[in-house]
């Protein structure tokens, strides 16, 4: 059965369930996002909620804190990001927040950069309508640790 999934503002007990989250060995080797200690942790987000130019939402599953989704403006292009806790992963979650939350961010193209091995992103990615933008792949950097990232995008 799938949750029922919602979006909310972001709430200070929020960040201690995210950190959790974050912290997870096998979510970090997924995302290939190294965890941060508890203070980086937090003035990381202290700064992202401070700027008003961020929408940041707390992904709420089944009345739970599931994780995490947001967007942002970086060199040029609204960007969005997401995480949700191992227990939520493959029931719809990052889905079904997405879907929500491209609702409340109008701004198009809407980009997302994913590595390649995590196919589950691909997937709730794929669902919603953002494609994989080859063209934007080849002019990003290429990363210095190995790591092939993708770039999917999703056209207005």
């Amino acid at each position: 059965m799938r949750p029922e999934v919602r979006l909310r503002r972001v709430e200070d007990a929020d960040v201690d369930v995210f950190f959790g989250h974050q912290a997870d060995p096998q979510a970090v080797e997924m995302a290939a996002f190294p965890a941060r200690g508890r203070e980086q942790f937090a003035a990381h987000w202290a700064k992202v909620r401070a700027d008003r130019a961020n929408v940041t939402r707390t992904i709420v599953a089944d009345g739970r804190v599931a994780g995490y989704i947001g967007s942002w403006p970086a060199d040029g292009q609204q960007h969005l990001g997401y995480w949700v806790g191992r227990e939520w992963w493959g029931r719809g979650v990052a889905t079904q927040a997405l879907t929500l939350l491209m609702g409340e961010v109008s701004v198009r193209p809407l980009y997302a950069h994913v590595v390649r091995h995590n196919v589950g992103s691909i997937r709730v990615l794929e669902k919603c309508g953002f494609r994989r933008d080859r063209a934007e792949e080849a002019t990003a950097p290429a990363p210095d640790d190995g790591i092939e990232e993708l770039v999917y995008v999703l056209d207005p």
